[in-house]
């Protein structure tokens, strides 16, 4: 569906009226939204659990009070999982509700090298023909700003619905330079300040997006961050202490924007989301989880999502499998708006679990979810497909054509394979793996004819094997 087709279509605003009368809100306020995405933010990888179930499924030495609070002032969504291990997939997958296989924006560019096979070229610019949360809300009378990490291609987010930007920015931020953070992390937050107070002095409804920038390095942390982590953390080795500074001071901004809500009087109409694009990186960065950043096991996928607003309970946890392409229906239908979304978004809306304490599923056009990564990256077991459905996670590696079962509820560390003991589950997992991505044209890695066994390996694989070797 085109862009100037979709801002015509009007539905007939069911949805709207249901979130109305089960939030009891005033029909005539539209609520604001708010959705802050972390860089690499691994699931156990705040100050608070992500799952009341699973004692380590938080961080052992990070400190991140205001995301606590978040978490504590209303729902933290235990199964929840970013579309992709890599930034520009997942971040375009939350923006349009298509997964990055759909979408043909698989990785964020092309590595070739001496590999078994060749992976495929990616999409690197979302197309200005999709639909984004943004061009969403704003045929329904909302003002959208994005600041911060754009990544998601060269054109301005102003192509994207968004009215307010601070330019399609990469890693490196406005400035391109190594560690944008903290004097990044700071501004987005005064720009996103800003332009709260200016919507509503207007009386207009809005959606702020903030999105971080990786921050492991603690060399920039401002100084007085870099005493109270010494004062709380003072045994720890110095890049350890570099990186609670790092991420305390993105918490801190994030606590700003949190107390400019409730400064102007505006909490109890604004919906906060918190989550990230994928897992942190290294092997052992996501414990209990397995792998992490460039990977499609746990560690790469799963991901915090924190909501907070009206009519959402205070310290809930919701247990269904959720993913980031649930964030443009959830919204959509939060907003109590009137347009359609367009017919090919494949994500649901998460209202009803909200509305319920967590309790209840998502109903999407298929009950699979589905991870595409064809693509040579940070696991040294190359390119890989996932599917989950239920308990249930396959994972496909494709060079080596070698499937791998687990069962989340018992084995979220994924260690234990049923691949051979479950050999009806594999066939009908990989049986719905593969049907996904043929409906969906999904690009595929194909036989290198140029491959050399006797050379050394290439990509960025190897490069990862270097790197940790040395």
């Amino acid at each position: 569906m085109k862009r100037r087709e979709f801002l015509g279509v009007v539905g007939a605003g069911v949805c709207g009226m249901a979130v109305a009368n089960a939030f009891g809100q005033v029909a005539s306020k539209r609520p604001n939204f708010v959705f802050i995405q972390g860089e690499a933010q691994g699931w156990a990888s705040l100050s608070v659990p992500m799952d009341d179930r699973v004692p380590n499924s938080v961080s052992d030495f990070l400190y991140t009070p205001n995301l606590a609070k978040l978490a504590e002032d209303g729902m933290r969504f235990s199964n929840f999982y970013a579309p992709s291990p890599r930034c520009t997939p997942s971040r375009v997958s939350y923006l349009t509700g298509k997964s990055p296989a759909k979408l043909r924006m698989t990785f964020v560019n092309q590595v070739v090298g001496n590999t078994k096979l060749i992976p495929p070229r990616p999409l690197l610019e979302m197309p200005t023909e999709e639909i984004t949360i943004a061009d969403y809300l704003k045929q329904e009378g909302y003002v959208a700003a994005h600041f911060g990490k754009w990544h998601m291609g060269r054109k301005d987010p102003r192509f994207h619905g968004f009215e307010e930007s601070d330019g399609p920015n990469n890693n490196g931020g406005p400035e391109n330079v190594r560690d944008p953070n903290p004097k990044q992390a700071y501004a987005i937050a005064g720009k996103g300040m800003a332009f709260i107070e200016r919507q509503v002095g207007a009386g207009k409804p809005f959606y702020l997006q903030l999105d971080q920038y990786s921050s492991r390095r603690g060399e920039h942390a401002l100084p007085e961050t870099l005493k109270e982590v010494q004062k709380r953390a003072g045994g720890a080795d110095g890049r350890r202490l570099g990186e609670i500074a790092a991420c305390l001071d993105i918490d801190k901004t994030i606590g700003m924007v949190l107390n400019k809500i409730e400064e102007l009087d505006i909490a109890d109409n604004t919906y906060v989301f918190y989550s990230a694009d994928h897992g942190t990186p290294g092997r052992s960065s996501n414990a209990p989880l397995t792998l992490g950043k460039g990977s499609v096991w746990e560690g790469g996928l799963r991901v915090p999502l924190l909501v907070r607003g009206p009519g959402i309970k205070a310290n809930t946890f919701a247990y269904a499998r959720t993913m980031g392409i649930d964030l443009l229906p959830t919204i959509a239908e939060l907003s109590r708006g009137n347009g359609s979304l367009p017919e090919d978004v494949e994500g649901g809306s998460l209202v009803s679990i909200l509305v319920n304490g967590g309790k209840g599923e998502v109903k999407r056009s298929r009950e699979e979810l589905v991870f595409h990564f064809p693509h040579y990256d940070m696991d040294p077991t190359g390119p890989a497909s996932a599917i989950m459905l239920g308990d249930y996670k396959l994972i496909k590696f494709y060079e080596a054509n070698k499937l791998h079962l687990f069962d989340l509820s018992k084995d979220m560390g994924e260690k234990n394979d049923l691949a051979d003991r479950e050999p009806e589950v594999v066939e009908k997992l990989h049986d719905r793996l593969n049907e996904y991505l043929a409906s969906v044209d999904a690009q595929m890695p194909k036989p290198n004819p140029n491959y050399d066994p006797s050379q050394p390996a290439g990509g960025r694989r190897e490069r990862n094997n270097r790197r940790r070797r040395n």
